[in-house]
């Protein structure tokens, strides 16, 4: 079915759309942008950082960042932050520190070889006005991140990673992808890996502090049936095996917080791999390099599966802990067509990636893609 090519106004402008919510489309002169992450300031300030490029796993893929200051209604030009011109950065994630440091971490890979990338970051002592040198967090290759680090009542640091692992000769696919939680004692200077048991196929994990005192987590799923959950009841020490819920996921991202009432918010694409009718070989399977790695063939078990609508943006709420989910909104819907990454031609239609937070006041902050053109910012007043 022909579509028509829609090009996103970026300008940043908040817009009221009801009384309850208002939208704004981030401002980027780059064609392709994916990925952000959200962070309420301390001074009502609201952050927001994603990457952009040509298109994912080209090499002049950079981490950008806008603000919203309090009280304006236009997001401030994004700001570069990373410029490797040989790795592609990817899935950048804000973090305040008790210390009021801030902190942007990221990866950076080989060209689609998510088996290459490794994590970097750079800090800011005034609420990212400006910011240190880039310097190596992680240097294991295969190493990455999607969620922001959560501090610990016992002053832990617990940063979710997932290992990207391929046999030899293969191109990585995300067949053989693990869930970890990298802590760190000593506010970031070093870390050690607790692996997540029976983790499979199961990534970005999403961690979130329970009233409790326990943790939960949420996990996007590379066969893209349903989302996985697991929980830690000694401050992410160990961890249950995950274990999927009732809610669907399609081999995208999710992200999960606990409202200040002590519910949790999920947003989520409400879709799986039985909503799709065609099938992508890989995430990268539009870009070429000289590695000489082959895409795999899968025998025996299970392989990632990529080309699952990404539509709708849902939002789910639970008021017990995560033992069930209640889909409470669609944030946006379409066919969410992601069987190409193409942002420069303007093919793809995809809803992805979203990011979550409740500031002080009540109002709910949710970002996300849209077509892979644009950084959609929600504000919802009242959930």
């Amino acid at each position: 079915m022909n579509q028509d090519v829609i090009t996103v106004v970026r300008d940043g402008k908040l817009k009221v759309t009801d009384d309850n919510i208002s939208i704004a489309m981030l401002p980027s002169n780059y064609p392709q942008n994916h990925a952000s992450n959200l962070l309420v300031l301390p001074n009502g300030d609201i952050l927001c950082t994603w990457f952009a490029g040509t298109q994912e796993g080209v090499s002049d893929i950079s981490i950008l960042c806008s603000r919203l200051r309090k009280g304006f209604e236009v997001w401030e030009a994004a700001v570069k932050l990373s410029n490797d011109l040989e790795r592609s950065e990817q899935n950048p994630v804000l973090f305040l520190d008790p210390d009021n440091i801030l902190w942007l971490l990221w990866t950076a890979q080989v060209s689609g070889n998510q088996d290459t990338a490794i994590v970097r970051y750079r800090k800011s002592e005034d609420l990212g006005e400006t910011w240190q040198d880039i310097d190596v967090l992680i240097d294991k290759p295969g190493t990455f991140i999607r969620q922001p680090i959560v501090v610990l009542d016992n002053g832990n640091w617990l940063l979710p990673i997932f290992n990207c692992t391929v046999k030899s000769g293969e191109k990585w696919v995300g067949n053989y992808d693990t869930s970890s939680v990298k802590i760190s004692e000593d506010k970031g200077k070093t870390w050690r890996d607790v692996a997540v048991p029976e983790s499979l196929g199961c990534v970005h994990m999403s961690i979130a502090l329970l009233k409790n005192g326990s943790l939960i987590a949420v996990y996007r799923s590379r066969w893209a049936d349903n989302i996985y959950q697991s929980y830690s009841y000694d401050n992410g020490e160990t961890w249950t095996k995950p274990k999927a819920t009732e809610l669907p996921n399609n081999n995208s991202s999710i992200q999960v917080t606990v409202l200040n009432n002590g519910d949790l918010a999920m947003v989520f694409n409400n879709m799986s791999a039985a909503g799709a009718t065609d099938r992508r070989s890989s995430l990268y399977d539009e870009i070429e390099d000289d590695s000489g790695a082959v895409e795999p063939e899968i025998i025996d078990g299970k392989s990632a599966f990529w080309g699952a609508p990404r539509a709708p943006m849902s939002l789910a709420v639970s008021k017990d802990n995560g033992d069930s989910w209640a889909i409470v909104a669609n944030l946006d819907e379409g066919d969410g067509f992601c069987m190409t990454n193409n942002s420069q031609e303007k093919l793809n239609r995809e809803f992805s990636y979203p990011t979550i937070t409740q500031s002080e006041d009540g109002v709910i902050h949710v970002g996300y893609t849209y077509f892979r053109q644009a950084i959609k910012y929600v504000r919802i007043n009242n959930l």
